[in-house]
C-alpha cells in the first residue's frame, strides 16, 4: 500500500490483492480509472434490468396466480410490447457500446514514449531490459526479477508478491512496455496500472502506461504457463 497525505487525512491506497477482497485494487493509471469507471456504469444498468425483472416476475406470479385468475386471457403476441423490449435494450447497449469503445482504442493508443522498458517471460521469472540505455549487448541495463520465497519474507513484505529486484520507473511520465517471452505463453499483468498483456514467443506486444501516484504495484503472469505459473510475479 502507499500512503497520500491531505490536509484532512492521510489516505491508503489499495495497490496489492487484500483477503476477501471484491472490489478493484485502486486505480494508479488513467486506464485503470476508466475501467473502474466503467464498470460502475454497466453495473447501473445491470442493476435496473435486475430490479424491473424481478417485479415484472413477481407481478406475473401475483396477477396469474390460479385462484385469482383461474381463466387467463389468450394473448397469442402484442406488437407494442414487442416493440417495447426491442428497442429498450438497443439503446442501453448502445449507452455501455459508447463508453467501452472511447476506453478500447485509448488503450490502442500510443504516445510518444519517454522510457522503453522490454519485459521477457521465462518460467518462473521475468527478465526487465532498459532499451533507452543500452549502448551495446555487454552494457545492455537487464536484470531478473524473481519471486522472494515464503521462507525469506521479511516483517512487511507480501507472501507471493515480492521480487528480488523490482522495476522502478518514474511517476507522471509516458512509458512504452514491449512484452514478449522467451519459452512458452506468459502474460504481463499489474492490477492497479490496467495493464494486462501477453507475452508471445518470438512476438513483441506493445502497451502505454503513465502512472500518476508513486507507490510499489503488485503484479504477477497471467496465463498459465507451467506447474510453477502461481510463483511467477511483477511488482513495480
Amino acid at each position: 500500500m502507499s500512503l497520500k497525505n491531505t490536509w484532512l487525512f492521510p489516505i491508503a491506497y489499495c495497490d496489492a490483492a487484500e483477503p476477501w477482497q471484491l472490489g478493484f485494487q485502486d486505480a494508479a493509471t488513467p486506464m485503470m480509472q476508466g475501467i473502474i469507471d466503467l464498470h460502475h456504469d454497466i453495473f447501473f444498468f445491470l442493476i435496473i434490468i435486475l430490479i424491473f425483472v424481478l417485479w415484472m416476475l413477481v407481478r406475473a406470479l401475483w396477477h396469474f396466480h390460479y385462484k385469482r385468475n383461474p381463466i387467463p386471457e389468450r394473448i397469442v403476441h402484442g406488437t407494442t410490447i414487442e416493440i417495447i423490449w426491442t428497442i429498450f435494450p438497443s439503446i442501453i447497449l448502445m449507452f455501455i457500446a459508447i463508453p467501452s469503445f472511447a476506453l478500447l482504442y485509448s488503450m490502442d493508443e500510443v504516445v510518444d514514449p519517454t522510457i522503453t522498458i522490454k519485459a521477457i517471460g521465462h518460467q518462473r521469472y521475468w527478465t526487465y531490459e532498459y532499451s533507452d540505455y543500452n549502448s551495446s549487448d555487454e552494457q545492455s541495463l537487464t536484470f531478473d526479477s524473481y519471486m522472494i520465497p515464503e521462507d525469506d519474507l521479511e516483517l512487511g513484505q507480501l507472501r507471493l508478491l515480492e521480487v528480488d529486484n523490482r522495476v522502478v520507473v518514474p511517476a507522471k511520465t509516458h512509458l512504452r512496455m514491449i512484452i514478449t517471452s522467451a519459452d512458452v505463453l506468459h502474460s504481463w499483468a499489474v492490477p492497479s496500472l490496467g495493464v494486462k498483456c501477453d507475452a508471445v514467443p518470438g512476438r513483441l506486444n506493445q502497451t502505454s502506461i503513465f502512472i500518476k501516484r508513486e507507490g510499489v504495484y503488485y503484479g504477477q503472469c497471467s496465463e498459465l504457463c507451467g506447474t510453477n505459473h502461481a510463483f511467477m510475479r511483477a511488482p513495480e
